[in-house]
């Protein structure tokens, strides 16, 4: 599988989301998967593409240009692409994975996930879309849509379009369609308004 992540390439973190990452890179490697990332060698990015490198693995890197000047462009990619532009770049990113993997990140990881959760609760894909967020940091977010959803504003489909986890395991028995996926059911939540 082209497996694409989603990850930050903020270099102020906690060196416990590099791990995580590289953590990740290194399992997509060992089960003979293919990386599709952001293209550059910094934060998350940087590490998730070193490690799977590392371990054996082939990674794609897909930047645009203007980031190419502001970050460093992954010119160890096995295939480096360079992109006029941001919507460019998600859609070539979205065009050549079969699953998508969302690890802890800002606005930038926030803006592809809602774009590739969105397209899926649309029936525009049906691709495995998974979080992994081991500490948390996602759980105000998934706090929100199920308000959303309590408030009318979204289907109960939008929790089965998504998998929450917290353990790198658990993320890949996800996406390889190895686990029943264990969201909130419309019940749990009470009955659908839309």
């Amino acid at each position: 599988m082209n497996i694409c992540v989603y990850c930050a390439s903020s270099q102020k973190i906690d060196p416990k989301y590099l791990d995580l990452a590289a953590e990740v890179g290194t399992r997509i490697a060992e089960r003979g998967h293919i990386l599709v990332s952001g293209g550059a060698t910094v934060g998350c990015m940087g590490a998730v593409t070193s490690a799977a490198r590392a371990a054996g693995g082939r990674t794609v890197g897909i930047i645009p240009q203007a980031l190419v000047d502001i970050e460093v462009a992954d010119n160890d990619s096995d295939e480096l692409v360079i992109t006029t532009d941001m919507r460019e770049r998600k859609g070539l990113m979205d065009a050549r994975s079969d699953a998508f993997l969302v690890l802890p990140g800002g606005i930038g990881t926030l803006e592809e996930l809602f774009e590739i959760w969105t397209a899926r609760v649309l029936g525009l894909h049906d691709r495995p879309l998974v979080i992994l967020d081991p500490w948390g940091l996602f759980q105000p977010l998934r706090d929100l849509v199920e308000q959303l959803y309590e408030a009318g504003f979204t289907r109960a489909d939008v929790f089965d379009a998504i998998s929450w986890t917290t353990t790198v395991d658990e993320a890949f028995d996800r996406l390889e369609g190895r686990t029943v996926h264990l969201s909130p059911s419309p019940e749990e939540l009470g009955e659908a308004v839309i």
